[in-house]
């Protein structure tokens, strides 16, 4: 019965790679991968310059080197408009492959926002950010890999010499992406702070199908997230924060927080380490809405370098063959920050 399971599952892993072929990736750690999150956080930092590295890797213990990998590299920065406000533009890139069909998909985008002050000064104000994001993305899969019902014989058995795949079907395609944001940030001092915010992605809903003359619009992900950093004492706090996803027939949600230690007391250099602890939870066809994953995440933070990692404790149905394991992700960042630079404290990205 367990290799039953277990079987069940690397076929339902290998249909997800057509079947599923509309939903985007997703970071458990998405707090560091901003421009993944919401184009209107481009070149919303206390520094000038951001460089932004991610890596996820999922059902390894399932699938072995067939695991579903997600990597992603931004760049963004922010340019002074007159006293208090800012553009930031920004490019991202991130590749995902997914699965023993190696559904992959390769994008690439370019992204600008503009920060207008609302009110307040620097330590104490109120921001509005609007911003935008358009690129190209590739899809691609290896048909050869896959298994097809006219290779089996009804009995059991396997021929993988038989056809696999009817005519008119193509290995890629390309095409164009666009999403829009909006984001309020307020900032209290240096490290309290509270942002909400939104986008809608895959504007143009571009098609999908794999199949040549045939149609299958992307849907569109509406993504609503917001949270901030809360001192409790002078070297304590608390960082929440709440992403929820909504991308045609499924649905995400993450919530949680991670309570931060400040470790140096000297303004000239900031050392501060995170532990946290989330949720996920996730639409599953009929069933509704279930828990997905617990995920345990720590950061640790040294003046301009920040390194996140996480481990997702898989607690769905799929734990009989995954054995509780999920994916881990590994973030980091890194920004530059001028003598000379100015500007308003915003959230720690």
């Amino acid at each position: 019965m367990k290799r039953l399971r277990l079987l069940l599952l690397l076929c339902a892993i290998g249909l997800s790679s057509i079947s599923l072929s509309a939903q985007d990736i997703h970071f458990s750690q998405f707090y560091l991968s901003p421009l993944n999150l919401n184009p209107a956080l481009t070149g919303v930092m206390n520094c000038n310059v951001r460089l932004t590295a991610n890596y996820r890797s999922q059902w390894a213990s399932v699938l072995g080197n067939n695991a579903f990998k997600t990597y992603n590299v931004s760049y963004d920065q922010r340019i002074a408009v007159g006293r208090n406000d800012f553009f930031g533009i920004g490019g991202t890139f991130w590749g995902d492959k997914a699965g023993q069909g190696e559904f992959a998909t390769l994008t690439g985008k370019l992204s600008a926002s503009y920060s207008k002050k609302m009110g307040g000064y620097r330590k104490k104000s109120h921001y509005l950010v609007v911003g935008a994001e358009g690129g190209i993305a590739q899809r691609s899969i290896n048909f050869i890999n896959l298994r097809w019902g006219a290779q089996h014989d009804g009995e059991g058995g396997f021929d993988p010499t038989l056809p696999s795949f009817e005519e008119g079907f193509q290995p890629n395609f390309t095409f164009v992406d666009m999403s829009a944001g909006l984001l309020w940030f307020s900032t209290f001092d240096e490290n309290n702070n509270l942002y909400f915010g939104a986008s809608f992605s895959h504007l143009n809903r571009a098609n999908q199908a794999f199949r040549e003359g045939e149609v299958d619009d992307l849907y569109s992900r509406f993504t609503f997230h917001a949270g901030g950093e809360f001192l409790l004492s002078d070297r304590i706090g608390l960082v929440p924060g709440i992403i929820a996803m909504q991308q045609g027939p499924s649905f995400q949600l993450n919530t949680g927080t991670s309570l931060k230690f400040l470790l140096n007391g000297n303004r000239r250099t900031y050392q501060a380490f995170q532990i946290g602890l989330w949720t996920r939870l996730a639409s599953k066809l009929e069933e509704g809405i279930l828990s997905d994953a617990i995920i345990v995440s720590t950061r640790f933070d040294y003046n301009n370098f920040s390194l996140g990692f996480s481990y997702d404790i898989n607690v769905s149905d799929l734990e009989v063959a995954s054995g509780n394991n999920g994916a881990f992700e590994f973030a980091l960042i890194y920004k530059i920050c001028n003598l000379n630079r100015r500007g308003v404290y915003c959230p720690r990205f």
